[in-house]
C-alpha cells in the first residue's frame, strides 16, 4: 500500500462530540491530521468546524470541502478538511439526543471506510465514539452490532468471504504507560466468565503476540491476570486459573509466546506499567474480561488512552472515551485522545 494513501476518521455519532473533537484536531494538531480523510456528512462537520471556532475568540473557522474521491486529498489548501460522504444524514442531528437517524449514519460511515480499507485505498481508520443505544435504534443490520469492535469483525470476514468466527479479534487499550487486551468484550460479566476458556485464552495470547511483536519488532512479554481474587488462590477461591488459564499459557509458551501467570489480577497491572521512562516488568496484560483490564488503563487518564482491534486485516484504532452526550454542542471536548489514537494509528502503519 503506497504510503500516500490516506488515513481515515469516522465522524462517529453526529449528535455526540466525535465531529467536535476531529474539527478540533485539525485546528489543534494540522500536521497530525495531515494525510487524513473524514469519512462523515459534511453538513455535520461544517457545524463542527463552526462550533469549535466560537469556542476560541478570534478564530476563525476551517473551511469543510467535500471530496468527490478519496484520492482528490492532495488538491485540497492547508487549513482544510476534507469530507468524503460516507452517510445519507437529512440535516444535522440536535446535541445530546440519541438518534436513530444519527445511529445509522455512524454506521454507514464506519462501513464506508472499512471497505475503502479492505481494497487498498487507505492506509488505517480512526473512529470516533458511536451510541450503542443510537446504533440499536437505527434497526435492520446494524442492531445486531454492539460496537465498532463486531461490525468491523463482521465487514472483514465478508471480504474474506469467511465467517466472522474465522476472524477473530480482540480489544486493546493502551497509553504511554500500559497496555492491555481483552479475553472477551462486549457480553454480560456473567458470559464473560463463562467465555473464559482454554481456546479463548490461547487464541489471545496469540493475537496479542503477533499484533505487537510487529509493533515492537520482538516478542512481547505477556503478562496475564487470573480470573479470581488473588488469582484463585491455589483453588480456594476458583479453578478457573488451574484447570483453564494456566495450560492456555503453557501451551502458549510450547508455541514460542513470552506469556507468563496467571497472576493476582489487583497486582499484574501495577507490573506491567511503565514509569519515569522505566519499562514495566510486562509489555502488556491480557485481562480476562471487559472492565477488569480497562479501568486501569482509563484510570490513568482518558485523554492519551487508545483502544486498537487486534486481529483484523485492517488497521483501526480510536478514542478512549464515548459520544459524551452531557457535554456535546457546548465547545468543551477535549481532542487529546483522538490525538492519540491518530498517533498510533501512524506508528502501527509504520511498523513500530
Amino acid at each position: 500500500m503506497s504510503n500516500a494513501a490516506p488515513f481515515l476518521i469516522t465522524m462517529g455519532d453526529a449528535a455526540g462530540i466525535g465531529p467536535e473533537i476531529i474539527a478540533k484536531a485539525y485546528a489543534e494538531a494540522p500536521a497530525d491530521t495531515a494525510g487524513c480523510v473524514v469519512v462523515g456528512d459534511v453538513a455535520v462537520m461544517r457545524r463542527a468546524a463552526l462550533l469549535t471556532a466560537a469556542a476560541k475568540p478570534g478564530a476563525l473557522p476551517l473551511v469543510v470541502a467535500q471530496l468527490d474521491s478519496l484520492a482528490d486529498l492532495g488538491s485540497l489548501p492547508p487549513r482544510c478538511i476534507g469530507v468524503w460522504q460516507g452517510c445519507t444524514l437529512a440535516a444535522p442531528p440536535a446535541f445530546g439526543q440519541i438518534s436513530a437517524g444519527a445511529g445509522r449514519a455512524a454506521a454507514e460511515c464506519i462501513v464506508a471506510a472499512a471497505q475503502a480499507l479492505l481494497m487498498g485505498r487507505a492506509r488505517g481508520m480512526v473512529t470516533a465514539p458511536i451510541h450503542k443505544e443510537a446504533l440499536a435504534a437505527a434497526g435492520g443490520e446494524y442492531a445486531r452490532f454492539p460496537g465498532h469492535t463486531e461490525m468491523l469483525q463482521a465487514q472483514a470476514a465478508a471480504y474474506l468471504g469467511k465467517s466472522a468466527a474465522e476472524v477473530p479479534v480482540r480489544m486493546m487499550l493502551a497509553n504511554p504507560e500500559l497496555r492491555t487486551v481483552l479475553v472477551s468484550i462486549h457480553v454480560s460479566l456473567r458470559e464473560a466468565i463463562e467465555a473464559v476458556r482454554f481456546d479463548a485464552v490461547l487464541q489471545t495470547l496469540q493475537i496479542t503476540h503477533e499484533a505487537l511483536q510487529k509493533v515492537l519488532g520482538r516478542p512481547p512479554r505477556i503478562g496475564v491476570a487470573g480470573l479470581n481474587p488473588h488469582a484463585g488462590e491455589g483453588g480456594l477461591f476458583g479453578r478457573e486459573e488451574i484447570e483453564v488459564i494456566a495450560p492456555a499459557v503453557t501451551a502458549a509458551q510450547a508455541a514460542g509466546i513470552q506469556a507468563s501467570g496467571p497472576f493476582a489480577p489487583d497486582t499484574v497491572f501495577m507490573r506491567a506499567r511503565a514509569k519515569g521512562g522505566e519499562p514495566g516488568e510486562f509489555d502488556v496484560v491480557v485481562a480476562m474480561y471487559h472492565d477488569q483490564g480497562l479501568i486501569p488503563v482509563k484510570y490513568m487518564g482518558v485523554e492519551q488512552g487508545v483502544n486498537v482491534t487486534l486481529g483484523l486485516p485492517l488497521l483501526r484504532t480510536s478514542p478512549d472515551h464515548g459520544t459524551a452526550f452531557d457535554i456535546a454542542g457546548t465547545g468543551r471536548a477535549d481532542a487529546s485522545s483522538l490525538l492519540a489514537a491518530l498517533r498510533m494509528a501512524r506508528a502501527m502503519a509504520a511498523g513500530g
